[in-house]
């Protein structure tokens, strides 16, 4: 039975967001992706949380798609 318990939590330190606008963006990225249930992109603190479903999108994806919006993994 998959509910709330089958989702993970993966954090992502990112560098290249100067603003509020930056983190949209990303945020925007990642809430693209089919399995991305939450994002939560702070530019000042330079990092995402990212609630997903692993049956559906892993975390490779999702620092592709942070790459692909112009901005860094470190």
């Amino acid at each position: 039975m998959k509910g709330k318990d089958a989702m993970e939590t993966v954090d992502f330190l990112i560098s290249g967001m100067a603003c509020g606008g930056c983190a949209n963006t990303v945020k925007k990225a990642l809430l693209a992706l089919d399995g991305v249930m939450q994002a939560d992109v702070s530019h000042a603190g330079g990092r995402a949380e990212v609630v997903y479903d692993p049956a559906k999108v892993q975390p490779a994806a999702m620092k592709t798609a942070i790459e692909a919006a112009g901005y860094t993994i470190k």
